[in-house]
């Protein structure tokens, strides 16, 4: 017999030796990128997917650009698909990068497709499962098979999924030093998820708290649409997500007793977003910070702020379960979800 949440936290605290076997594919794949143009061969560099991989494609984008200093942007597949005059110039060549754990999403499949038969530009693939219908769409398509999962709501997937984006952003970029630091970061995981297990199961078994508002900027807004994904998925929560600042200017009104803050903390920041957390608990409401210091989830991680995002994501997945399960439901089949969509 099933038990309730099985997958979900065996996948949520397997990430530590998920993130190493990534790392060790993307160097033995590394080689690989090289297949495509020069990154100043294209105008611009799209990153794509659904659900999950959507917010993954707004996180991978703004670290591109940051590292690689080439115009990138995040986008649904839908929108490639059906609104391409709405991205693209006539005539230009741009990176398309497909992100798909399943590998079967309808909308990324004919979100390449669509580029191709465009002549768009070229087509770069991730995925987690071998010979499904992305894995040829690709003029180079990576495979991750750390990030396989038995659960509809993406956890181990998501974060392997874009070790592998900052992996491609770092190559790119030259940056040697980043890449070595990428190995730093399962040790680092695995004491993140050692160490606030406890708090993650004291927040999610709060039941005076209604609803969830997460606050990122920058490289850590897509992070932060992503976890309130999670929480939405799991436990049926209310949840949205901000931009840091962009949260007093109406959102504010709802952080009152029964709301839980949390706050994507950057160093470069930090001023002006421990000032909005503060504020915010002012008004009443809970308030929960990660960052790598100054904060309730320290990642003391010791690495860059490029190397270090992936580590925003597992105690937050922890929370999201531990809300699910006090709740008396099972995140490993969320309500009304599957684990892709195909359409007919």
């Amino acid at each position: 017999m099933a038990i309730h949440g099985q997958h979900t936290l065996a996948e949520i605290l397997s990430q530590p030796d998920a993130w190493q076997a990534a790392l060790d594919d993307l160097d033995r794949q590394a080689e690989r990128f090289g297949e495509l143009a020069a990154p100043s061969a294209y105008s611009q560099v799209i990153f794509t997917g659904c659900g999950s991989t959507y917010y993954l494609a707004i996180a991978a984008a703004a670290a591109f650009s940051q590292l690689v200093g080439m115009p990138s942007r995040g986008l649904p597949a839908s929108e490639v698909w059906l609104e391409p005059q709405s991205y693209f110039r006539p005539g230009e060549r741009a990176l398309l990068v497909a992100v798909s754990r399943s590998g079967e999403t309808t909308e990324t499949l004919r979100a390449c497709q669509s580029f191709r038969a465009a002549r768009l530009g070229d087509v770069l693939t991730f995925s987690c499962y071998p010979e499904r219908r992305l894995t040829s769409q690709g003029d180079v398509n990576i495979l991750l098979p750390a990030g396989q999962e038995e659960s509809v709501a993406q956890t181990r997937a998501f974060s392997t999924l874009y070790l592998g984006a900052l992996f491609l952003a770092a190559t790119w970029a030259g940056k040697k030093e980043l890449i070595s630091e990428f190995s730093r970061l399962p040790a680092a995981c695995q004491r993140l998820l050692t160490e606030y297990a406890p708090l993650a199961r004291e927040v999610g078994r709060d039941t005076s708290l209604e609803r969830f508002y997460f606050l990122g900027s920058g490289m850590r807004y897509g992070l932060a649409c992503e976890l309130s994904l999670k929480m939405k998925e799991m436990s049926l929560s209310h949840s949205e997500p901000f931009h840091f600042l962009e949260f007093r200017h109406g959102p504010k009104s709802m952080a009152t007793p029964g709301a839980m803050v949390i706050g994507l903390l950057s160093e470069t920041s930090y001023d002006h977003e421990a000032r909005v957390l503060s504020e915010m608990k002012a008004q009443g409401a809970h308030i929960l910070s990660f960052g790598e210091t100054k904060a309730d989830v320290n990642f003391a991680s010791g690495t860059s702020p490029w190397a270090r995002h992936p580590l925003y994501l597992p105690v937050g997945q922890l929370l999201a379960y531990e809300r699910a399960m006090n709740r008396g439901l099972n995140p490993d089949r969320p309500e009304n979800l599957t684990v892709f969509v195909e359409l007919g």
